[in-house]
């Protein structure tokens, strides 16, 4: 299916994230600090705070770090973001969706702007990729974290409300959900006292796209830039990509 190749994808640049940890810890503390701001500091009470703090202890960021994150986020005079998402075509008319959490929308818009137009690519307009994109929940889970057969641990997840269960990483088993199902299944890996690395609903896409060879470099450009942007959340594309594609 789509999604596991945009999966993937993501495995593919696991290693350029983690050398960006600084920027990965101010993701996690900017969706903490949305989480707290709109349902408050209870962790019980506030899904979406409990799921950021999940992946923040994936990502193994430090208690101190997350503690200061929610303190600052709780009192008077810490930054309110905005969530604001943008789609467009990069090169070759490749299907990118960001999504940005930022305190100067005007600031953010001219960043992405930028981005899409210097690397070959523009801006469309908002719903001009809803049918490219579906949102799912995804959830990436560590093998050595699973004391059962592969069979067995497939049997759980769907039973759990999962879609799909995908096992083909070396490291890692990806568990597929619909966005309805995603707390159920959730619910499900904590009865089992499995957390999972990283969780959460994704932009998966329906279809994926190969670009001409010669697009590629261009193409990563744009995805890198946009990622690397502070008020970058997260990034999403159709294009089918391949391991050798990351080599230099």
């Amino acid at each position: 299916m789509a999604g596991h190749s945009k999966w993937a994808n993501i495995r593919h640049r696991k290693g350029a994230q983690d050398a960006k940890r600084g920027k990965i810890f101010t993701k996690i503390i900017k969706e903490i600090s949305v989480a707290v701001k709109g349902s408050g500091p209870d962790v019980d009470a506030n899904p979406r705070l409990r799921l950021a703090l999940q992946n923040a202890r994936g990502q193994n960021m430090p208690k101190d770090t997350i503690d200061r994150a929610i303190k600052k986020a709780s009192g008077a005079g810490g930054e309110d973001y905005v969530e604001v998402t943008f789609e467009g075509y990069g090169p070759d008319g490749s299907a990118v969706f960001v999504e940005t959490a930022t305190d100067n929308n005007t600031r953010t818009v001219s960043a992405v702007r930028a981005a899409f137009n210097k690397y070959n690519g523009s801006l469309g307009k908002d719903g001009c990729l809803q049918f490219i994109f579906d949102r799912k929940g995804m959830f990436l889970i560590e093998k050595s974290l699973v004391e059962m057969e592969e069979d067995d641990f497939m049997m759980e997840m769907i039973d759990g409300g999962a879609e799909d269960v995908d096992f083909d990483d070396e490291e890692f088993i990806s568990v597929v959900t619909a966005m309805e199902d995603f707390g159920s299944v959730s619910s499900k890996l904590g009865e089992m006292n499995i957390e999972a690395k990283e969780a959460g609903l994704q932009r998966i896409p329906t279809t994926s796209k190969a670009l001409d060879p010669k697009h590629i470099p261009t193409f990563l450009k744009l995805i890198d830039v946009l990622e690397d942007h502070d008020d970058v959340q997260k990034v999403y594309h159709n294009v089918e990509l391949s391991e050798s594609d990351f080599e230099d």
